[in-house]
């Protein structure tokens, strides 16, 4: 890291002592070393700029500069027929064609060079291929619900992260709505992004791609999803089969969530806090931290109680999972919800056992 710093300022002071020597725009001394040393700087944070940029972007940028440049050297020979034989006009509206040609290009292929498939290519290109990093594109609805920023900050999510342009729109519609839940769904959702793009090893972009001719912002996704081949990150049911049914790849939370439940087998004991009654005669009803109902015969009775009880069944639903157990007060204990970490109460084995024996 020295070296570089070094070999940095080295070329700073190269340049600035070329100005010095050669006192460009026929400048003073000073002026011509400000005027080397700046130049210098402004070199170096190019380059530094240019660290960040992938290979697919540089070779983008400089494939549209070159064809910027080469459609500015013919219009400028358009130009330099049709403006009236003014030299100032001319040479200034040819510089400003190819300024603007040239700016346009480099914006322009830097953009779309993420699309450029470099280990077609084989050779020095073809290690680009494990490299690739697909991009991953975010919906409204899997922005507000939250749990994308959890899962990017444990690194489960690699490759490119794109917010499309019409999705902060609808973002900022939903923020500013008169609606003060819609508003706060809103407000929270953007508080959301900017957590995901805090992350250091996230990389975030905002896409400008838009479809005017489409007006459903779901029909929106699925057409760039279809441009760039990539998937659509979202927790909306409907948008999951709209996007099966056109051949786009969809990663949907909600699916993830029920993956990473627990597995519960019959037979199993397992701890849970009783917080209501349940339909059916003498149940009670718990919930896991995820969400799973859990509905136990014998507890009625221990509602706000955290108890033990043997798991009996596991149901699947199209809601999610349902757990059924059995409360025992035989073999189950109940616990001080005061005092979770403390001592299981005693059930009557155990105080039969504890009881002190006759002539003790």
């Amino acid at each position: 890291m020295l070296d570089i710093l070094l070999i940095r300022g080295f070329f700073v002071l190269i340049i600035g002592w070329a100005a010095y020597a050669l006192r460009p725009f026929q400048l003073n001394s000073w002026m011509s070393i400000a005027l080397g040393v700046l130049a210098g700087c402004g070199i170096v944070l190019f380059e530094l700029r240019l660290r960040d940029v992938s290979l697919k972007r540089l070779i983008g940028s400089a494939f549209g500069s070159v064809l910027g440049i080469i459609g500015a050297y013919f219009i400028s020979l358009v130009v330099g027929r049709a403006l009236p034989q003014d030299q100032g006009t001319v040479a200034f509206v040819q510089i400003l064609v190819l300024l603007v040609m040239w700016y346009v290009g480099l914006v322009i292929g830097a953009n779309k060079g993420d699309m450029l498939n470099l280990a077609a290519l084989g050779g020095l290109f073809g290690g680009e291929k494990a490299g690739t990093q697909p991009f991953k594109i975010l919906d409204t609805s899997v922005i507000i619900d939250g749990r994308i920023a959890d899962i990017a900050e444990t690194g489960f999510l690699d490759g490119i992260l794109v917010i499309p342009q019409f999705v902060l729109r609808e973002l900022q519609l939903v923020a500013d709505s008169a609606d003060s839940m819609k508003r706060n769904r809103g407000r929270r959702g953007l508080d959301i992004l900017q957590r995901i793009q805090k992350i250091p090893t996230l990389n975030v972009q905002i896409l400008e791609d838009d479809f005017p001719q489409v007006r459903e912002v779901d029909m929106k996704l699925i057409e760039l999803a279809k441009v760039y081949t990539c998937k659509i990150v979202t927790n909306d049911f409907n948008l999951n089969k709209v996007a099966q049914l056109h051949g786009v790849d969809v990663l949907n939370i909600n699916e993830l969530a029920n993956a990473l439940k627990p597995v519960v087998l019959p037979g199993e004991t397992m701890r849970v806090f009783i917080i209501k009654e349940g339909k059916e005669y003498n149940q009670g009803v718990a919930y896991l931290d995820d969400g799973t109902m859990v509905v136990v015969d014998n507890a009625k009775r221990l509602i706000s109680k955290t108890i033990d009880i043997t798991v009996t069944s596991v149901l699947q639903t199209t809601a999610g999972k349902m757990i059924f157990g059995r409360f025992d007060d035989k073999v189950h204990g109940v616990f001080d919800n005061k005092h979770l970490s403390g001592e299981r109460s005693q059930g009557p084995r155990e105080q039969a056992a504890a009881a002190p024996h006759p002539g003790s």
